[in-house]
């Protein structure tokens, strides 16, 4: 059994994110080392060296470790644990694989948690750099009316549909229906053109990206939206701020675990 072993959590996606994108067949956590395991030797772009083990059955002991979290009035969980959620919680379903957002992270949870916050019947709801597709679904099952999640990465399009349909969405062709609210995922990003406006816009970025994108989230918004951006560390904070005030946002507000942040702001109202 190969293993490649580097420093790292569960809970570190950009980590994860690469290992999953090696051709990682398995990821396991030891104290403050994040293991993974491949058929094959391959290219991966990470402090660490390679392991040859006895082989032994890693998904049962890596599944073993997951746990559901809870964020807001969801609980977050993988499909063979939907039975642990508790029943005054809604529940998303996602089982990890090569794309962003399994809740495990605290970027993921305080953006679960902002949006359970949030009244969002009839609301058009964007979701940039989408992964997993954990934050449009909570949108949706918030109660938006319809919903978008993008991303620049191909691998994450299918991963997002298979975890939406986890959830009980029906899908015909490239549209997921809810009661009778509507989600779909696409390969793209903020320089295409999309039609509309949002009423919402959620982003699970980075400091550097937020910065690059803040005219583009403004442009793209009503007037009295909600933004909702993550993936901030807390040392990047003022760049994000100064972009937003730069841009006009209103009403800036944070909120942290540990070295992450997320940060909420809409747009001027109309007067």
């Amino acid at each position: 059994m190969l293993i490649f072993v580097t420093p790292g959590t569960l809970e570190q996606d950009n980590v994860t994110d690469t290992l999953w994108t090696a051709g990682a067949t398995g990821l396991e956590e030891r104290a403050g080392m994040l293991r993974a395991y491949f058929n094959e030797r391959a290219e991966v772009p990470l402090a660490g060296e390679w392991v040859d083990e006895q082989e032994r059955d890693w998904q049962a002991e890596w599944k073993k470790d997951l746990k559901p979290v809870q964020a807001g009035h969801f609980t977050i969980a993988p499909s063979w644990l939907r039975a642990e959620v508790p029943p005054a919680q809604r529940p998303i379903l996602i089982d990890p694989g090569m794309a962003f957002g399994t809740g495990h992270h605290a970027t993921t949870r305080l953006a679960v948690e902002a949006i359970s916050e949030l009244q969002l019947q009839g609301k058009d709801v964007l979701d940039v750099g989408t992964g997993s597709g954990i934050l449009a679904l909570a949108a949706l099952l918030q109660g938006a009316a319809q919903v978008l999640g993008v991303d620049i990465d191909p691998v994450t399009i299918p991963a997002a549909y298979e975890n939406a349909l986890l959830n009980g969405l029906q899908r015909t062709g490239n549209t997921l229906k809810w009661e009778g609210r509507t989600l779909q995922f696409i390969e793209s990003s903020l320089d295409d053109d999309h039609e509309g406006e949002y009423d919402l816009l959620i982003a699970n970025l980075y400091a550097e990206l937020h910065d690059l994108l803040a005219g583009n989230y403004r442009a793209i918004m009503r007037p009295g939206a909600q933004l909702i951006l993550t993936g901030i560390l807390q040392d990047k904070l003022p760049l994000v701020q100064s972009a937003l005030a730069r841009e006009g946002f209103e009403d800036v507000r944070t909120r942290q675990e540990g070295e992450w942040l997320l940060v909420m702001a809409h747009t001027p109202r109309e007067v």
